[in-house]
């Protein structure tokens, strides 16, 4: 009986040792409850508690980021609140111009107050995805199919991500929004290919204006530096023959100045000057005394015609 009653002694002592410490991971903390109150929350580490379910630590990963999928799945989650029970249900939603859309998001989140997160909500992971559908279908809602498959995407999540964070606050739930992130959104799968056809010729369209908008941005500046240099040019004409004309001018009103002064002496300046610029380029010269009747007699003519015939100039 002794031997027995040892055995159980040291069993218990054994189960007593084996649940009176606990290891908190680097990215988690500890909440400590004593028969269910609360009593302190620990950091990372080797701790110690009171055996046999007097305390009970619940660890919290408060440094890593948790998601919620919604409309898909990742194979291998451990969160029960990670992917959908109905995949389908939460994807098919109504847009403000009263089309169908299949939407599919995720939201990534952090537990920022573990207290919050374990008292203050009833099955918060439950409660999060029930506000993160709520407030998707309200921001898609709001706008048009072409805005929430094309366009939209940026401003329905930061739009999503502002009024989840906002709802979390106020129910106290202890959770940091991070992140949402839409995923794919399509047409319901019997306008599938209808939508596709329209969505090509709009990609179609938009490749053909930036096709005109290269070769426009090509040939205008081509266009425009021959027209600059069309006007550059005809200006430097302009200004060329107003001052060839302002120096043709100038000239003429001093030779003008001199002739009243001495006509005779300027007609035989002027005379002496035209001959110097004419007769450089005269190739036979022919000097005629005033006296000569006739310039006839001091013409060869037939040399002069030979010359020609032959390629040799008089």
């Amino acid at each position: 009986m002794k031997r027995i009653l040892a055995i159980g002694v040291i069993a218990i002592a054994a189960i007593a040792a084996w649940s009176s410490y606990y290891t908190v991971p680097s990215d988690s903390v500890a909440v400590v409850q004593r028969f269910g109150k609360y009593i302190s929350e620990v950091p990372p580490g080797l701790h110690f508690k009171f055996p046999m379910g007097i305390d009970v630590a619940t660890i919290v990963p408060v440094e890593r980021q948790l998601k919620q999928e919604f409309g898909f799945s990742t194979p291998g989650a451990v969160d029960p609140y990670q992917s959908p029970a109905d995949g389908r249900r939460e994807t098919e939603m109504v847009t403000g111009d009263l089309n169908a859309a299949l939407v599919e998001w995720v939201v990534q989140y952090r537990i920022s107050e573990p207290l919050k997160f374990l008292f203050e909500v009833r099955e918060p992971g439950a409660t999060l995805r029930y506000v993160s559908e709520s407030v998707m279908r309200e921001v898609v809602g709001d706008r048009t199919v072409d805005e929430v498959i094309t366009i939209g995407r940026q401003e329905i999540e930061t739009e999503a991500l502002l009024k989840m964070q906002t709802l979390t606050t106020k129910y106290a739930m202890g959770i940091s929004i991070d992140q949402v992130q839409l995923k794919n959104i399509n047409p319901p799968e019997p306008v599938q290919a209808s939508f596709n056809e329209v969505n090509q010729a709009q990609q179609e369209k938009e490749r053909l204006i930036n096709e005109a908008r290269r070769e426009y941005s090509k040939v205008i500046p081509l266009a425009e530096g021959e027209k600059d240099q069309r006007i550059r040019e005809a200006d430097g004409y302009r200004l060329k023959r107003i001052n060839e004309a302002e120096g043709d001018a100038a000239r003429f009103s001093s030779l003008l100045a001199e002739y009243v002064k001495a006509p005779a002496v300027t007609k035989r300046r002027i005379y002496i000057e035209t001959l110097q610029d004419v007769l450089p380029s005269i190739q036979s010269k022919i000097i005629v005394d005033g006296s000569t009747g006739s310039i006839l007699p001091l013409l060869n003519l037939d040399r002069q015609q030979g010359a020609q015939q032959q390629g040799v100039k008089p």
